[in-house]
């Protein structure tokens, strides 16, 4: 490892220490507001560092971008979903937020920059900011036909929300997760929230699976949470990692984020395809991992995917981190195609 990479793991290490030990962030008393500003791109042409290789298994890396904001309250983005494929986006944080944007190319089809990017606080059923790290722990994130179904961490619950991009409001209502609360841990909950296949086995309904809520056999709770296929299931957890999110194929697979930390090693992320039949109540799904990824590339506190298809057909996997408001961590945004989907 040279003296480079050393220092930046050593300082990852300690950025992902320090927001996981740090108190939450105090209220805020000023009243709701849509803030837009611009979000300066980095481009990353090269996925492992010292290499231009673009292939890993499946996955061919297409491009990313570093991006930053004069905005106090940009970054910690979580789940995010687009809206028309690799454009507009919807996202949440877990620090209580919105955020909308559109992804900008170059001539070649790669990222190339953030545009139209704003944010506005998570409100209740009042209309008044709810501001409180404890209840506004935002982590995944579905979206269908106007309406965003949003995970939420610690005052664990699955709200519906209307979404209006310049006025969201307060929660539609809140759903039955399937999973027993008792069985959901402080800040491992539900940060994999997705609509499963219309032609699917379980017609469209919404799947969740947590973070790190185990089992008796140390597997990860899941669920489809209504629908002719309701009920829980667990997906198998190996070599420490973590899921941050899911998104399903257009084959009916479940392709879903997994992530590790530990001071010594860092960071590390891995992508598993999970059978689409293998989601089943009772069941214990695993699957192939397609790819895995440590400090010898460009990632960080990755912690949101979608999927989507391009214009020519092929199937796009987008990833985005989560910055921990950490002057040490990155928001990334990462493009690859899969191949053989």
């Amino acid at each position: 490892m040279t003296r480079v990479a050393g220092r930046r793991l050593f300082l990852l290490a300690c950025g992902l220490a320090a927001a996981f030990l740090a108190p939450p962030p105090a209220a805020r008393a000023e009243p709701a507001k849509v803030e837009k500003f611009a979000v300066s791109a980095r481009p990353i042409r090269n996925f492992q560092l010292g290499s231009t290789e673009s292939r890993f298994g499946p996955l061919e890396f297409v491009g990313g971008l570093e991006l930053n904001s004069g905005s106090w309250d940009f970054g910690a983005l979580s789940g995010f979903r687009f809206l028309d494929p690799g454009s507009r986006f919807v996202g949440v944080t877990d620090t209580g937020f919105w955020y909308f944007g559109a992804i900008e190319r170059d001539a070649e089809g790669r990222p190339s920059g953030v545009a139209d990017f704003s944010m506005q606080q998570m409100v209740d059923g009042n209309g008044d900011i709810i501001g409180e790290k404890w209840t506004t722990d935002a982590e995944g994130l579905a979206v269908r036909d106007g309406i965003a179904t949003v995970g939420f961490e610690r005052a664990h619950r699955l709200s519906e929300f209307r979404l209006t991009p310049d006025d969201m409001k307060g929660p539609l209502r809140d759903l039955d997760f399937v999973v027993p609360a008792y069985e959901l841990r402080r800040n491992r909950g539900f940060e994999t929230v997705v609509h499963s296949p219309a032609d699917s086995a379980h017609a469209g309904a919404r799947i969740v699976v947590s973070e790190k809520s185990l089992d008796k056999k140390g597997d990860i709770f899941g669920a489809v949470i209504e629908g002719p296929t309701k009920g829980i299931f667990t997906v198998a957890r190996s070599d420490g990692f973590d899921i941050t999110d899911g998104a399903f194929l257009p084959g009916g697979d479940l392709l879903l984020l997994e992530r590790s930390y530990s001071v010594a090693r860092g960071v590390a992320i891995r992508l598993k395809r999970i059978a689409g039949d293998a989601i089943r109540k009772g069941n214990r799904a695993d699957g192939a991992v397609l790819l895995e990824a440590n400090m010898g590339y460009q990632i960080d506190n990755m912690e949101g995917l979608d999927v989507w298809r391009r214009a020519d057909g092929a199937t796009m996997v987008s990833l985005i981190s989560d910055d921990n408001h950490s002057i040490l961590q990155r928001n990334l945004y990462l493009e690859f195609r899969l191949h053989g989907d």
